[in-house]
């Protein structure tokens, strides 16, 4: 832990979550000045697992540790403190939230932004963890562009694997698609759409059982759910998509959450708890990216200024009631 804070201190704000959201949060709120916590049990989330972005706006080219490393940098110059514990319960006590770590450790704010993203499901297969950002990806939509004429694995299923099968199939040399059921899923027009450029190989009834490679994926060997047959695809990239855990549970008394247990916010970044806001890949929108997550941030921030400077006297903005603002998480 570094940039500890002082005990019994009250902030105005506190940033659950230490990746691209809830940095950009804590930018924002800081730079207008308004004291500052972000806690969070590690630094950069899902971008850690990022060798190479080439879609964020302003950057040709950047790794995803050393991008959240820079808007940390940014927050810390902002003045935002930065400590690096698990949050385990938060409550509302008046107008102060009680928020309450892992480690032991109880802080109080006038605001809290909820920031902690999604983590992807992993199959937990031997090689998944040794090859992550080596070939192993969890996200079709940032890797496609780098898997141009190489022979690629996609791991999906169902209303999932629609993206990420609309986006393999046109670039990749070919595309493995491996799942456990007779069909991906039941959409014989999609399919057919997909399949029509001859590139996309269906293996059903299958499942990785091992990821191989030196420094970077290799192959893939999946087993027959039926025969028990093993077989060993070399392939440059194994793209896993079967879902994301939001981990909401230590919140959920404070928040509504959709079947998938992401946040329902409004676009201002609103829940149903006032001065409790949401950002980033846990609150119940569908694309999932460092830019949108960024984006979230920011406006949360924006929202719980507003808030504070409403508490404290000082209306900055007449936000629209919460009945008015729609969900981006709802049609």
């Amino acid at each position: 832990m570094h940039g500890a804070p002082a005990a019994g201190v009250d902030y105005d704000v506190i940033v659950v979550g230490a990746g691209i959201a809830g940095l950009t949060a804590a930018i924002y709120t800081a730079r207008q000045g308004l004291r500052t916590l972000v806690i969070g049990a590690d630094l950069g989330g899902q971008l850690n697992m990022v060798s190479v972005i080439k879609n964020y706006p302003g950057i040709h080219e950047i790794s995803g540790p050393e991008l959240i490393k820079r808007v940390e940098q940014q927050a810390r110059t902002a003045g935002a403190e930065i400590v690096f514990d698990e949050v385990t319960h938060i409550e509302k006590a008046g107008e102060m939230f009680v928020v309450r770590t892992a480690g032991g450790d109880e802080y109080r704010s006038l605001a809290v932004i909820l920031a902690i993203g999604k983590a992807p499901r992993k199959l937990g297969v031997p090689g998944e963890a040794e090859l992550r950002g080596r070939g192993v990806s969890y996200c079709a939509v940032c890797d496609a562009p780098l898997l141009r004429g190489k022979d690629v694995a996609l791991v999906s299923w169902g209303d999932l694997s629609r993206e990420p099968a609309t986006v393999l199939a046109p670039v990749a040399r070919k595309l493995y698609w491996i799942f456990p059921s007779d069909e991906p899923l039941g959409d014989d027009k999609f399919l057919g759409q997909v399949l029509g450029a001859g590139r996309v190989v269906l293996i059903p009834n299958s499942e990785v059982v091992e990821i191989r490679g030196r420094s970077r994926v290799e192959l893939v060997v999946i087993k027959s759910r039926k025969s028990g047959e093993v077989m060993e695809l070399p392939v440059s990239a194994v793209i896993i998509e079967v879902g994301y855990i939001t981990k909401s549970d230590f919140v959920r008394h404070l928040v509504d959450v959709n079947e998938r247990g992401e946040i329902i916010a409004d676009w201002e970044g609103r829940t149903k708890t006032p001065g409790l806001f949401a950002a980033g890949d846990a609150v119940a929108y569908p694309y999932k990216q460092a830019v949108i997550a960024a984006a979230m941030g920011a406006s949360a921030a924006l929202s719980a200024l507003s808030y504070v400077a409403r508490l404290k006297g000082r209306a900055l903005l007449s936000p629209r009631p919460l009945s008015e603002s729609r969900s981006p998480g709802t049609p």
